[in-house]
């Protein structure tokens, strides 16, 4: 029995390509913090990848938030920790300039309101890189609120990442779900399809913006936008 539905966010729930999206986003960023000692633009590219990289390997023993810090403030100082309040704030206001590299997706809201009707859970397994507040803002691109969703990962409430299975085992360990009651949505065939389907959990990939790669274990079916809630359906 389809007791929860699992959504991707960056091109799945909301349209974009992520190598666009990248570097607008480093072009948002950059002036908003600069005068607070990062003017070389490439080492905050690069810091922030390392970041990135440093989450991507954490091994659970610590929260995604506090691996981005100690990788950052590696760099910048331990000082640097003291402007986490601005970029959060950054991720709640300029950061909605990202709205205008991404598409409009008119069926998210429609398929959000079916599931929340169909399903026990509803949860957006988007990797959990960003705070809370980037999070909240990429919903808004597409209609969507942080309230629609049973559960929304960031890096401060999460501690691995995709595609680490534990990323998904974690998930279901929360909500008591067993992976023949779950579903997945998303668009990177090893982020989304190789990660979960390794703990059992069935994966479609939504078309548009499809993440391949060579190394990928599977392959997964590929609907289109519309087809997500009559595929839901074949599982009620």
């Amino acid at each position: 029995m389809l007791k929860a539905v699992f959504f991707d966010l960056d091109g799945t729930l909301l349209p974009m390509d992520e190598k666009v999206f990248v570097p607008y986003y480093f072009n948002i960023l950059h002036p908003t913090v600069k005068d607070l000692g990062y003017q070389d633009k490439d080492l905050l590219y690069k810091t922030v990848w390392a970041g990135v990289y440093a989450m991507y390997q954490n091994d659970g023993k610590r929260n995604n938030d506090e691996i981005f810090w100690d990788a950052f403030a590696k760099v910048y100082g331990e000082e640097s920790r003291l402007h986490r309040e601005v970029f959060d704030h950054f991720y709640a206001t300029e950061f909605a300039k990202a709205k205008a590299i991404c598409k409009e997706n008119p069926l998210a809201r429609e398929i959000v309101d079916f599931c929340k009707k169909h399903v026990e859970k509803l949860i957006l397994t988007t990797n959990p890189i960003f705070p809370l507040p980037a999070q909240k803002t990429r919903l808004s691109f597409i209609g969507l609120n942080y309230e629609d969703f049973d559960f929304v990962s960031d890096y401060e409430n999460f501690n691995y990442c995709k595609p680490n299975p534990h990323y998904f085992l974690e998930i279901m360990k929360r909500f008591s779900l067993k992976p023949e009651e779950c579903l997945l949505f998303g668009n990177n065939q090893i982020e989304d399809g190789d990660c979960a389907s390794s703990v059992g959990i069935k994966t479609y990939l939504v078309k548009g913006f499809i993440i391949y790669s060579e190394k990928a274990k599977g392959q997964y079916e590929e609907i289109e936008m519309k087809d997500i809630i009559p595929t839901i359906e074949k599982y009620l």
